[in-house]
């Protein structure tokens, strides 16, 4: 048959109806059977990634039951019980064992992990990096100290996956630079903890590994992104874990859970061998940095790590040592507070938190001077969602290809794919309804810090409320008083200094919130059914002062426990 005979033949085709109709069926047929083929192939790479985890629990089972049966007499308990100040001083004087401390929280771990589902990987090189130990003659200062790393930052033979089913298979062939500078100092980095999918959320689930559970209350979340740290250490799995914080990953999970983190001075500690889902970010800094129980374990990691070995692997790092005398100082404060941004109204539990902490740092002989912050609606809208998507949130759409979106990011999700009209249109039509709306909208435009720099050496604020499970967004205005600190850069930690009273409960019925919106009444309705859980404040000081922030976080520590003994 011709060419031309062949065209005759298919026009007469396309006429009939009968034809037409079939190929249509048939084209949905082939569009349907590809997408079926494609969610099963990423089913497929999901279940290997589970499967992979589950041998590495196993390989960990298997390694502390070992230890155990070979050592019956090992003082389980007792080791739990200690801090990490206490475990360095008993390590160092050969009182405890690397070993026994090292599978004592691995049992612990897998204890912890069957609870609430936050360890992702045992880090099977650490019995490796145990042996090591023996041979050094020199201790380092995390000498024997076993730490849990966040599930993104890169060790020698493991995937970070962030989540995300694109990054799954790609096993990495070094250490980041910060397990590289903890070993270095003699720590064990031996598992590996849960995140949300993408790291852009505040919960803590992903379709890979599944949901974590806060500890404290398994209807609860444990925060995130670092919310497999905060689950671990709060469950006891952990003494000290690395997490990171790009708009209060690291202080969100530590207050839900808790416990003590501090997120650094964006450039402090080295971002070298991390997973992200976000690249080219110039307005807001993300960070690196220690979780723990205590604020002396976060001081001694941050004593550690920097030190020559880091400013060597990256000298894009200041080589600025931790300055001791500062962080021991005993010279009076001289401290800015707040109790609301005009963001985002704390709840009952959060403002009698500031209340009280406030109290008692003025009473200690501290200056404490009232402030609110300014331009806190430019800084959330413009500097911070702006400046995390000026793309329009287009990278992290391709990100998404070839995976399935966790449950929890829906909304993100769909608010992202968005086009960038239609977002406008919506932030105008919907302003008045819900005021809050704009900071969900990603319009592009490239912004950069401003340069205002607050005089008080420190601030304080209380806030981090509870959130119930899959609630990712329920909670997103109240992220206005951390992210506020990622786009100044600014170092801020969270201590633990309360938790959730029913006179807090019984005046949360009447919390209307700052606007009054839907999103204010979504939040009052994540909060509730808190009581007992911790409330903490975070304590803020200027670039580079991570020092003198920490001073500032014990001086709260110690006057929140004081104060809870006297009670």
């Amino acid at each position: 048959m011709t060419q031309e005979r062949l065209w005759q033949v298919l026009d007469a085709s396309w006429g009939d109806p009968r034809t037409l109709s079939a190929l249509l069926c048939s084209s949905v047929a082939v569009v349907v059977l590809l997408k079926w083929l494609e969610r099963r192939q990423i089913q497929q790479k999901m279940k290997e990634a589970r499967r992979a985890r589950d041998l590495a629990l196993e390989r960990m089972q298997k390694a502390a039951c070992g230890f155990k049966q070979e050592n019956p007499s090992t003082q389980t308990a007792q080791i739990l019980s200690l801090t990490m100040v206490e475990l360095v001083e008993k390590l160092k004087d050969g009182s405890l064992s690397p070993e026994s401390i090292l599978y004592t929280y691995m049992g612990k771990a897998l204890e912890v992990t069957r609870e609430v589902n936050c360890v992702t990987d045992f880090i099977h090189g650490c019995e490796d990096q145990l042996q090591k130990l023996k041979n050094q003659k020199e201790k380092g200062l995390l000498y024997g100290i076993p730490v849990s790393i966040k599930e993104h930052i890169d060790c020698k033979g493991h995937i970070s996956s962030g989540g995300m089913v694109k990054f799954l298979g790609q096993v990495k062939e070094e250490d980041s630079v910060i397990v590289q500078v903890l070993k270095y100092q003699g720590a064990i980095p031996f598992v590996r903890t849960n995140v949300p999918q993408t790291m852009m959320n505040y919960d803590c689930s992903n379709l890979i590994f599944g949901q974590t559970l806060n500890p404290l209350n398994h209807h609860k979340s444990p925060g995130g992104s670092s919310g497999g740290e905060g689950a671990l250490i709060a469950g006891g799995g952990s003494i000290l874990g690395i997490g990171s914080d790009v708009a209060g990953s690291i202080r969100l999970p530590s207050s839900f859970c808790g416990l003590c983190g501090l997120k650094p001075t964006g450039n402090r500690i080295s971002k070298l061998g991390v997973v992200s889902p976000i690249v080219g970010m110039e307005s807001v800094v993300p960070a690196l940095g220690p979780m723990a129980r205590d604020v002396d374990s976060l001081a001694l990691c941050m004593k550690a790590l920097l030190c020559d070995e880091m400013f060597r692997l990256d000298p894009t790092v200041p080589p600025i040592p931790f300055n001791e005398e500062v962080y021991t100082s005993s010279k009076p404060l001289r401290i800015g507070y707040y109790e609301g941004d005009g963001y985002f109204q704390p709840s009952p539990s959060m403002k009698r938190a500031i209340q009280e902490t406030r109290k008692l740092l003025q009473d200690a002989g501290h200056t404490l001077v009232p402030f609110v912050p300014p331009k806190i609606d430019y800084m959330v809208d413009e500097l911070f969602t702006r400046g995390i998507f000026s793309d329009g949130g287009a990278h992290l759409m391709d990100c998404f290809k070839g995976d399935i979106v966790d449950p929890t990011l829906r909304f993100q999700f769909n608010t992202y794919r968005l086009p960038a009209l239609v977002k406008r249109i919506f932030a105008v039509l919907l302003k008045p309804i819900v005021s809050v709306w704009r900071s969900l909208v990603c319009a592009a435009g490239n912004l950069q810090v401003p340069k205002n720099r607050w005089g008080s050496q420190c601030s304080l604020w209380s806030g981090v409320c509870q959130k119930p499970l899959g609630s990712a967004w329920s909670s997103g205005a109240a992220t206005s008083y951390t992210n506020l600190y990622n786009v100044l850069d600014f170092p801020a930690g969270v201590v633990p200094v309360s938790t959730v009273t029913r006179a807090d409960e019984e005046e949360l019925k009447h919390y209307r919130g700052h606007y009054g919106d839907s999103w204010d009444k979504r939040l009052k309705e994540a909060v509730e059914g808190a009581v007992g859980l911790p409330v903490a404040v975070q304590c803020v000081a200027l670039p580079w002062q991570e020092e003198l922030c920490l001073r500032f976080m014990k001086e709260v520590e110690t006057l929140a426990h004081s104060m809870k003994r006297n009670v």
